[in-house]
């Protein structure tokens, strides 16, 4: 299966529920403007967000369809061609390449996003493109955390360095980057504790990682990816309002696409934050984690060419 195709795939749901949606407000000829305060509440409800959806409103009303080709078609490929313009500046293929000096990547996300099953599959991306990779077990408060860490790290074949459930999360980064330097390692991937964005201790715990980094390179963490679950809808707006608090984020990985019909809120991130994309979920396989491209996205969505 291609990548077109795993992106289709994995937008099935997104794409058959907004179309069927679409369909059964666009039954007329023409376009009136009571169908498109429908369409309008349409993309609402579909989790683009109230901005996008005006404005793909105002598009649709300021372009000449023509009423005799088919108008859901005609609608989705405005949505195609939006969605590329909004999310083509977003694309960061940059990030799983080969890098010339140590990449140490702060990887957090609150419970149950997908966050540790996500950076196994990152190391597999990144080992291809020829990186050496360390992972840093930094989700010290679950046991069966450190041991998901290193089942991927030996499933991907790639170093980890970890400590004994309870340690010190912030040790835990600083010794693998420490090693990561001393043996000439590409990447340093560094798992966070599952984290509630309302936890106020936790996510002071957070920005201590962050600190120590820096004690041995002083622009480290050079990434700092937010893990997110497309299955949470509009919560995802408010997760990445406030880690970015705590830690400017620097590129967004969304998860379980495949297992939602609003995949839409991904535009409604996009349109307000402008965020780097790095990745999409798209199954639970080790190869289901996709590098973000936006025509590739769009068209998936839209499930048009």
């Amino acid at each position: 299966m291609g990548i077109f195709e795993k992106f289709k795939s994995g937008f099935k749901k997104s794409a058959s529920a907004f179309t069927t949606g679409l369909r059964d407000i666009v039954v007329k000829k023409e376009i009136d403007d009571k169908t498109l305060d429908k369409i309008e509440d349409y993309l609402i409800q579909s989790d683009v967000g109230i901005i996008s959806a005006s404005e793909i409103r105002e598009i649709i009303s300021q372009t000449k369809i023509d009423p005799n080709k088919d108008l859901t078609d005609e609608i989705n490929s405005i949505l195609k061609n939006y969605i590329i313009s909004i999310m083509k500046p977003l694309e960061n293929i940059e990030f799983f390449k080969k890098k010339e000096k140590l990449n140490a990547t702060l990887i957090s996300g609150v419970n149950g996003v997908g966050k540790t099953t996500t950076i196994g599959k990152i190391s597999k991306i990144l080992k291809r493109n020829g990186n050496k990779v360390m992972l840093a077990a930094s989700d010290t408060f679950r046991a069966a955390a450190i041991e998901q860490l290193e089942n991927w790290a030996n499933k991907v074949d790639v170093q980890i360095t970890k400590s004994f459930q309870g340690s010190d999360p912030a040790s835990v980064a600083y010794k693998a980057i420490d090693e990561a330097l001393k043996n000439n390692f590409d990447q340093v991937l560094i798992d966070t504790a599952g984290r509630l964005q309302n936890k106020k201790n936790l996510m002071e715990e957070y920005k201590k990682i962050a600190n120590v980094t820096k004690k041995i390179d002083p622009d480290a963490p050079h990434d700092v990816i937010l893990v997110l679950d497309a299955t949470s809808g509009q919560n995802v707006i408010n997760q990445v309002e406030e880690f970015n608090k705590i830690i400017p984020i620097t590129g967004l990985i969304m998860t379980k696409l495949d297992g939602t019909a609003k995949g839409g809120i991904l535009l409604a991130v996009a349109k307000k934050y402008k965020l780097p994309i790095i990745a999409l979920g798209l199954g639970e396989k080790e190869d289901d984690l996709q590098i973000f491209e936006a025509e590739k996205f769009a068209k998936a969505f839209t499930q048009i060419n």
